[in-house]
Protein backbone atom coordinates (compact mmCIF):
# COMPACT_ATOMS: atom_id res chain seq x y z
CA UNK A 1 0.00 0.00 0.00
CA UNK A 2 1.58 3.41 -1.08
CA UNK A 3 0.96 6.38 1.30
CA UNK A 4 -0.63 9.63 -0.45
CA UNK A 5 2.00 12.20 -1.50
CA UNK A 6 2.73 14.70 0.29
CA UNK A 7 4.05 18.08 -0.17
CA UNK A 8 7.76 18.10 -2.16
CA UNK A 9 11.05 18.06 -0.18
CA UNK A 10 11.58 21.27 0.83
CA UNK A 11 8.00 22.65 0.73
CA UNK A 12 6.86 24.97 2.94
CA UNK A 13 3.40 23.46 4.93
CA UNK A 14 0.62 27.06 5.07
CA UNK A 15 -1.19 27.57 7.89
CA UNK A 16 -5.15 26.24 7.68
CA UNK A 17 -6.34 29.54 7.50
CA UNK A 18 -5.34 33.09 6.92
CA UNK A 19 -6.56 36.61 7.88
CA UNK A 20 -5.91 39.00 4.99
CA UNK A 21 -5.69 42.78 6.46
CA UNK A 22 -5.70 45.62 3.84
CA UNK A 23 -6.58 49.56 3.68
CA UNK A 24 -10.21 49.76 1.75
CA UNK A 25 -11.20 52.53 -0.34
CA UNK A 26 -15.23 53.28 0.63
CA UNK A 27 -15.19 56.85 -1.26
CA UNK A 28 -14.02 60.07 0.31
CA UNK A 29 -13.36 60.74 3.99
CA UNK A 30 -14.28 57.24 4.97
CA UNK A 31 -11.17 55.47 6.30
CA UNK A 32 -11.66 51.66 6.19
CA UNK A 33 -9.74 48.31 7.38
CA UNK A 34 -10.99 45.35 5.77
CA UNK A 35 -10.14 41.83 7.83
CA UNK A 36 -11.07 38.56 5.12
CA UNK A 37 -10.71 35.31 7.47
CA UNK A 38 -10.80 32.67 4.87
CA UNK A 39 -9.36 28.88 4.78
CA UNK A 40 -5.73 29.43 2.79
CA UNK A 41 -5.68 26.55 0.66
CA UNK A 42 -9.60 27.03 -0.89
CA UNK A 43 -10.14 31.13 -0.26
CA UNK A 44 -13.59 29.88 1.21
CA UNK A 45 -14.59 32.21 4.42
CA UNK A 46 -13.78 29.90 7.50
CA UNK A 47 -17.25 29.37 9.23
CA UNK A 48 -18.56 27.70 12.02
CA UNK A 49 -17.20 26.91 15.57
CA UNK A 50 -13.83 27.72 14.50
CA UNK A 51 -14.32 31.48 13.25
CA UNK A 52 -16.39 31.96 15.90
CA UNK A 53 -13.42 30.96 18.64
CA UNK A 54 -10.75 33.02 16.13
CA UNK A 55 -12.79 36.43 16.25
CA UNK A 56 -13.80 36.44 19.70
CA UNK A 57 -10.00 36.40 20.37
CA UNK A 58 -9.74 39.20 17.57
CA UNK A 59 -12.00 40.92 18.81
CA UNK A 60 -10.61 42.13 22.33
CA UNK A 61 -7.28 42.25 20.69
CA UNK A 62 -7.91 45.08 18.18
CA UNK A 63 -9.89 46.66 21.39
CA UNK A 64 -7.10 46.59 23.50
CA UNK A 65 -8.17 48.15 26.62
CA UNK A 66 -10.92 50.12 25.61
CA UNK A 67 -14.54 49.51 26.81
CA UNK A 68 -16.84 47.66 23.77
CA UNK A 69 -20.62 46.64 22.95
CA UNK A 70 -21.69 44.33 20.38
CA UNK A 71 -24.53 45.74 18.57
CA UNK A 72 -27.01 44.01 17.16
CA UNK A 73 -30.00 44.99 14.90
CA UNK A 74 -31.90 42.48 13.03
CA UNK A 75 -33.92 39.97 14.09
CA UNK A 76 -33.51 40.91 17.89
CA UNK A 77 -35.95 39.05 19.25
CA UNK A 78 -34.09 36.15 18.73
CA UNK A 79 -31.30 38.42 20.02
CA UNK A 80 -33.09 38.77 23.24
CA UNK A 81 -34.12 35.29 23.61
CA UNK A 82 -31.05 34.06 23.12
CA UNK A 83 -29.44 36.67 25.64
CA UNK A 84 -31.71 35.90 28.25
CA UNK A 85 -31.14 32.24 27.86
CA UNK A 86 -27.37 32.67 28.96
CA UNK A 87 -27.72 35.56 31.19
CA UNK A 88 -25.64 37.66 28.92
CA UNK A 89 -26.16 41.32 29.74
CA UNK A 90 -27.88 43.87 27.02
CA UNK A 91 -30.07 46.78 27.07
CA UNK A 92 -33.06 47.59 24.28
CA UNK A 93 -32.11 50.87 22.36
CA UNK A 94 -33.26 52.70 19.39
CA UNK A 95 -36.88 51.15 19.05
CA UNK A 96 -35.14 48.03 16.98
CA UNK A 97 -31.42 47.99 18.61
CA UNK A 98 -30.12 45.45 21.23
CA UNK A 99 -26.82 46.72 22.93
CA UNK A 100 -24.78 43.41 24.28
CA UNK A 101 -21.61 45.73 26.64
CA UNK A 102 -18.67 44.49 27.10
CA UNK A 103 -19.10 40.81 26.81
CA UNK A 104 -16.88 37.97 28.39
CA UNK A 105 -14.63 36.36 25.43
CA UNK A 106 -16.46 33.10 26.44
CA UNK A 107 -19.91 35.35 25.45
CA UNK A 108 -18.57 36.92 22.88
CA UNK A 109 -17.80 33.42 21.45
CA UNK A 110 -21.42 32.40 21.84
CA UNK A 111 -22.67 35.82 20.35
CA UNK A 112 -20.26 34.98 16.96
CA UNK A 113 -20.92 31.24 17.19
CA UNK A 114 -25.00 31.86 17.14
CA UNK A 115 -25.45 34.54 15.02
CA UNK A 116 -22.87 33.74 12.43
CA UNK A 117 -25.64 34.11 9.59
CA UNK A 118 -26.08 37.71 10.29
CA UNK A 119 -24.72 41.39 10.32
CA UNK A 120 -24.26 43.08 13.67
CA UNK A 121 -21.40 45.74 14.79
CA UNK A 122 -19.05 46.63 17.35
CA UNK A 123 -18.32 49.68 18.80
CA UNK A 124 -15.19 51.15 21.12
CA UNK A 125 -14.18 53.43 23.16
CA UNK A 126 -14.94 56.12 25.77
CA UNK A 127 -17.85 56.76 23.90
CA UNK A 128 -18.90 52.98 23.91
CA UNK A 129 -19.82 53.39 27.35
CA UNK A 130 -22.94 55.64 27.15
CA UNK A 131 -25.99 54.92 25.24
CA UNK A 132 -25.41 56.93 21.81
CA UNK A 133 -29.26 57.56 21.69
CA UNK A 134 -28.46 59.14 17.84
CA UNK A 135 -26.39 56.16 16.56
CA UNK A 136 -28.53 53.61 18.34
CA UNK A 137 -31.94 54.79 16.55
CA UNK A 138 -30.11 55.03 13.17
CA UNK A 139 -29.02 51.48 13.37
CA UNK A 140 -32.44 50.59 14.25
CA UNK A 141 -33.28 52.08 10.74
CA UNK A 142 -30.43 52.04 8.64
CA UNK A 143 -29.12 49.29 9.90
CA UNK A 144 -24.51 49.25 9.79
CA UNK A 145 -24.89 52.65 6.87
CA UNK A 146 -25.31 54.28 10.26
CA UNK A 147 -21.66 53.89 11.36
CA UNK A 148 -20.30 55.98 8.28
CA UNK A 149 -21.42 59.23 10.24
CA UNK A 150 -20.71 57.95 13.43
CA UNK A 151 -17.33 55.93 13.50
CA UNK A 152 -15.02 58.89 14.04
CA UNK A 153 -16.30 59.46 17.86
CA UNK A 154 -15.28 55.77 18.39
CA UNK A 155 -11.77 54.09 18.50
CA UNK A 156 -13.90 52.09 15.90
CA UNK A 157 -16.56 50.84 14.64
CA UNK A 158 -16.95 47.07 13.24
CA UNK A 159 -19.50 45.80 10.42
CA UNK A 160 -19.46 41.85 11.09
CA UNK A 161 -20.52 39.13 8.35
CA UNK A 162 -19.24 36.10 10.03
CA UNK A 163 -20.79 34.17 7.52
CA UNK A 164 -19.08 35.62 4.47
CA UNK A 165 -16.12 35.74 6.70
CA UNK A 166 -15.55 39.48 6.42
CA UNK A 167 -14.98 42.25 8.73
CA UNK A 168 -14.96 45.99 7.93
CA UNK A 169 -13.43 48.49 10.25
CA UNK A 170 -14.33 51.66 10.15
CA UNK A 171 -11.38 53.88 11.81
CA UNK A 172 -10.10 57.18 12.00
CA UNK A 173 -6.85 56.67 13.97
CA UNK A 174 -6.27 53.11 12.69
CA UNK A 175 -4.43 51.50 9.60
CA UNK A 176 -3.88 48.18 8.27
CA UNK A 177 -0.28 47.51 9.69
CA UNK A 178 -1.60 48.54 13.30
CA UNK A 179 -4.57 45.95 13.10
CA UNK A 180 -2.06 43.02 11.87
CA UNK A 181 0.34 44.86 15.08
CA UNK A 182 -2.79 44.51 17.48
CA UNK A 183 -3.98 40.91 16.57
CA UNK A 184 -1.29 39.13 15.90
CA UNK A 185 -0.64 38.04 19.23
CA UNK A 186 -4.02 36.71 19.58
CA UNK A 187 -4.03 34.76 16.19
CA UNK A 188 -0.75 32.48 17.06
CA UNK A 189 -2.82 30.21 18.74
CA UNK A 190 -5.22 29.52 15.66
CA UNK A 191 -1.90 28.59 13.53
CA UNK A 192 -3.54 31.48 10.59
CA UNK A 193 -1.51 32.81 7.87
CA UNK A 194 -1.51 36.95 8.75
CA UNK A 195 -1.33 38.09 5.77
CA UNK A 196 -1.74 42.01 4.15
CA UNK A 197 -2.31 42.12 0.57
CA UNK A 198 -0.62 43.95 -1.78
Amino acid sequence: MSLPPGPPPGALELPPFSLDVEALDLGPGVKAVGLELVETENREPVRGKKAAEIWSAIFPALALEEYFVVDFFSHIDRVLEFCKARKIEFREAGGRCVVVPEPRQGQLFQLFERFEGETFGFRTGPAAKDPDTALEGDLSKRGVDAYQSAYERYGFCAVCEPEDGWVTLLSATLWASEVIRRVRSAVQPFDIYLARPQ
